[in-house]
């Protein structure tokens, strides 16, 4: 199956997230509707080292999760007609914070997965790594209002 590589100018042709707030640089592997594979790139210097904390400096865990739902989005986000569309976040669970995430690892690795998508509703898992190493892992719901109104219900 074909797949998208998208560096940071192409995400963000997709996604709506910018800086500060963009928390994914590359994905190196995108396959519409099932699967997204990338990373974030590590610096010292980034705002949430210097803020979380100032002598031990980590990537706070709904950063870690945030950059998880990013990387996600892409797989539905490259879907025929939802380039640019906002994904909300309805829910998460099984939320796990394995090992902490400094600088010195320079990339945060992140694979995401559909579990399924339909009547816009997305149902996916997520998972961080560092050097191979399981450093946080996630279920979630992310909801695309646009595709929820097709199916609106009259009362």
């Amino acid at each position: 199956m074909k797949h998208l590589v998208l560096d940071k100018k192409r995400i963000l042709e997709f996604q709506n997230n910018v800086d500060p707030y963009l928390m994914i640089d590359h994905a190196e592997k995108v396959i519409p509707g099932k699967l997204s594979e990338g990373y974030k790139i590590l610096d010292k210097n980034d705002w949430y080292f210097k803020a979380h904390w100032k002598n031990d400096p980590n990537l706070p865990g709904m950063l870690q999760i945030e950059a998880l739902l990013q990387m996600s989005s892409l797989a539905i986000l490259t879907l025929p007609g939802n380039k640019k569309k906002f994904l909300y976040l309805t829910s998460a669970s099984k939320l796990k914070f394995i090992k902490k995430i400094t600088p010195e690892y320079k990339k945060f690795y992140l694979k995401t997965k559909v579990k399924s998508f339909k009547r816009g509703l997305a149902f996916l898992t997520g998972e961080g790594f560092l050097n191979n190493y399981l450093a946080c892992s996630a279920e979630f719901c992310l909801v695309l209002p646009d595709d929820l109104k097709k199916f609106k219900m009259e009362k």
